[in-house]
């Protein structure tokens, strides 16, 4: 009703609360009415920039199938953003089985070369890796990138994939695989699961994790 009323000039300039014509009440009810009597947005810039995914908190479980069957606990946040306007954001995550024999810590910032708000977007990724196993230890700068898909613009809905790799080039590399997948229940909350694999001289080994999730 309230797009009907609106000619067309008003691309172009603001309208008062009394040029809408429509009661009171609806406006004051209304935070779109609201701001498109004091700015017309510029929609499609919103569209694009905007991000279609959100800072996310989370702990979880998780399994190692390839350390017999031990299992542990995950904490992290992913994608805490630095400017809502600044593709750059920040990603932590702590992962220990409940014995204490294998265990890894990350940090990573990541850069997104599309527009925030794409469907689709890539990030290349850099930061420090800690691992302990059983029987070795590796640790040192981390390269990589991941590949997101974003099947929800509120965020809660996206797939990834990424890879990085640890001490590239040299004599202790490590390579580290993560497939994840979460989907929202709530408007903040989601349940959230991925599937990691790691890769060295060493040893090759994996964990299942199974998150919940929250978004501030």
């Amino acid at each position: 009703m309230a797009i009907a009323a609106i000619s067309a000039p008003v691309s172009a300039q603001t309208l008062t609360p009394a040029q809408l014509e429509l009661p009171p009440e609806l406006i004051e009810n209304s935070p779109v009415l609201q701001r498109w009597s004091e700015e017309v947005p510029d929609v499609l810039s919103n569209i694009r920039n905007e991000p279609s995914f959100k800072t996310r908190v989370r702990l979880g479980y998780g399994f190692y199938p390839s350390n017999d069957d031990r299992s542990g606990v995950s904490v992290g946040v992913e994608d805490i953003f630095f400017s809502k306007s600044l593709p750059l954001t920040f990603s932590a995550e702590g992962h220990t089985t409940f014995d204490g024999d294998r265990s890894n810590i990350s940090a990573r910032a990541n850069y997104y070369l599309l527009p925030l708000g794409s469907r689709i977007n890539i990030a290349p990724t850099l930061g420090y890796q800690s691992f302990s196993g059983e029987n070795y230890d590796r640790d040192g700068l981390e390269v990589g990138g991941k590949i997101q898909l974003n099947l929800s613009r509120s965020g809660a809905s996206n797939i990834t994939l990424s890879q990085q790799f640890v001490n590239i080039s040299g004599d202790e590399e490590m390579g580290i695989t993560t497939l994840g997948a979460g989907y929202a229940i709530t408007k903040q909350l989601r349940l959230a699961t991925e599937i990691q694999k790691h890769n060295s001289s060493a040893a090759k080994e994996s964990r299942v994790g199974f998150f919940v999730e929250w978004m501030p």
